[in-house]
């Protein structure tokens, strides 16, 4: 009721999640019952500045001022009141980078985003010293590697933190990291649930001899678990935020985390033994752990939940990209025909075309690979489609190789969680463009997995909303409860979406064009080599 969101606003009871994902930032208000009343955006893009990745401070104040802005300018359309206070704030962005600032709180170089892939001598240096999994992007590997680069800022730096942690620490003066985050930078132990003391002590004295002013724990944020106390919105944080000056100071804001935990949030999937899968441009699985893997795996990264469950990461860099550029060809097509185009209507006749295909795709094979793609150890990608003469070379079979090529390395990467670690899950949520199609990407995903997927309408609400949905927790939470029985009994009580689960028809088939996509993957390497 439109009525009902006006007087929750009015009354400061509604709640605000902002993320900053790699093209658009986005805010969303909640009401009550935790369903979104008034959403805001701001569209950017990062820069490559001398070799790196980055957005700008300018960029991300003025993407954070207009992103509110333009939520303000939607609460007053529709329900013609003004946001003068919140009952909290909580902010999320994409994870990992180096934000390092000095003592003054200038940033000592431009931030350093996930994207960057600079970092390989550090973090093959600390995967071996730590023996673990330490991935290029993460913040450890780039502050390691400004070392081993003799940059000059590194014996200045005061304070390292995300853009997550940046963002909070602007807005209430806390040097605070949700745990989720947090296990992005540098490991974080599941039994402490804090930065892993015996890493911490090794990188110390690894860095001893340089002689710097600081040590790890001197310069990282202070980790903290879902519905911990993370400060309040300072007068200059409520003036950055709302140049308009309405917002009131005193919110109090959840911890900040990293897209990773509220994907995880959003698709109600941190209890131990769910999981979530992301497919879009690119895509990830994440596996809540009940404990920890038998050793380290190059392509299985190891971050945790906003309370501090383990959670094991398989990401890939490539997933629709490809599978839209074939789609637009029979769009194309249609347009030389005279037709008339509905993408809808292309998506759902050609992907619902793919189930009457052969469970193997009749030999034909698809390598998506727009760019590099670190699981199967390829630097670079190019798109390529295989097929032999003998193979059986239909439109349901070109159709259903370009949809099991978007989670073929998310299987790769699975099939050592599943086969080699034995680790059992029993519910997989999907979300993201892949499941757009009703029923069609969900059936492929779970045919790749070997496991019941889900998908429920409140996923597509995305990161903002998770991030919402944690803010809430902080406040709206009387009865206690952990994270995951919030979830489960207040915020989606008892809606586990639509399952899918696969036939052993369409696993054998699935398997068996995996073992075909990894026998070929010398063809990919070839192509990657020969340069045009």
């Amino acid at each position: 009721m439109k009525s009902d969101a006006k007087s929750i606003i009015e009354a400061g009871q509604a709640v605000l999640g902002i993320e900053f994902g790699s093209t658009r930032i986005k805010a969303v208000l909640i009401d009550r019952e935790n369903k979104p009343i008034a959403q805001g955006s701001h569209t950017w893009e990062n820069q490559l500045v001398d070799g790196l990745w980055t957005y700008s401070i300018e960029a991300i104040w003025h993407g954070l001022q207009d992103c509110y802005a333009d939520l303000r300018t939607q609460v007053k359309a529709q329900y013609d009141t003004e946001i003068e206070s919140l009952a909290a704030i909580g902010i999320s962005a994409m994870m990992h980078g180096y934000m390092a600032f000095d003592k003054q709180e200038n940033i000592l170089v431009p931030f350093r985003t996930w994207r960057n892939t600079n970092t390989g001598e550090a973090a093959a240096a600390l995967s071996e010293l730590f023996v673990y999994n330490i991935p290029l992007r993460w913040s450890i590997s780039h502050l390691y590697q400004a070392i081993l680069n003799g940059e000059t800022h590194v014996p200045r730096i005061d304070f390292l933190t995300t853009l997550a942690g940046y963002i909070h620490w602007q807005l209430t003066g806390e040097r605070v990291l949700g745990v989720g985050d947090a296990s992005g930078m540098i490991p974080v132990d599941p039994e402490s649930k804090d930065y892993a003391a015996g890493m911490v002590q090794k990188f110390n004295e690894l860095i001893a001899p340089k002689g710097y002013s600081w040590t790890l724990l001197d310069i990282l944020p202070k980790v903290l678990l879902a519905g911990e106390q993370a400060g309040c919105l300072t007068e200059a944080g409520a003036a950055k935020l709302d140049v308009s000056g309405h917002l009131k100071a005193g919110i109090p804001l959840c911890p900040p985390e990293g897209d990773a935990g509220t994907g995880m949030v959003a698709t109600n999937a941190v209890k131990q033994r769910t999981g979530n899968v992301s497919a879009g441009t690119s895509s990830f699985s994440m596996i809540v752990l009940e404990k920890e893997l038998s050793k380290p795996y190059e392509m299985i990264d190891m971050v945790t939940t906003p309370d501090g469950s383990l959670v094991a990461m398989v990401h890939c860099n490539n997933c629709t990209s490809d599978l839209n550029a074939w789609v637009n060809l029979f769009k194309e097509y249609q347009e030389l025909m005279g037709m008339p185009v509905d993408m809808n209507e292309i998506y759902g006749k050609l992907y619902n075309h793919a189930l009457a295909g052969d469970a193997d795709c009749g030999g034909l094979l698809s390598y998506n690979y727009i760019s590099g793609e670190p699981v199967t150890g390829l630097a670079e990608g190019r798109p390529l489609f295989v097929r032999s003469a003998n193979d059986k070379f239909t439109l349901a079979n070109f159709m259903r190789t370009h949809l099991y090529a978007s989670v073929g390395v998310l299987k790769i990467g699975n099939d050592i969680l599943f086969n080699e670690e034995h680790i059992k899950v029993d519910r997989i949520t999907g979300h993201g463009g892949l499941f757009k199609t009703k029923g069609v990407g969900q059936r492929v995903l779970a045919a790749a997995l070997n496991s019941p997927i889900s998908v429920m309408e409140t996923a597509g609400e995305g990161g903002a909303w998770g991030i919402a949905l944690l803010g809430a927790y902080l406040v709206n939470n009387p009865k206690h409860l952990p994270l995951a029985d919030y979830l489960e009994e207040v915020v989606f009580t008892g809606d586990a979406g639509t399952e899918i689960a696969p036939t052993p028809e369409e696993v054998e088939g699935f398997n068996r064009y995996i073992e075909n996509y990894k026998a070929c993957l010398p063809a990919e390497a070839a192509a990657v080599n020969c340069k045009h």
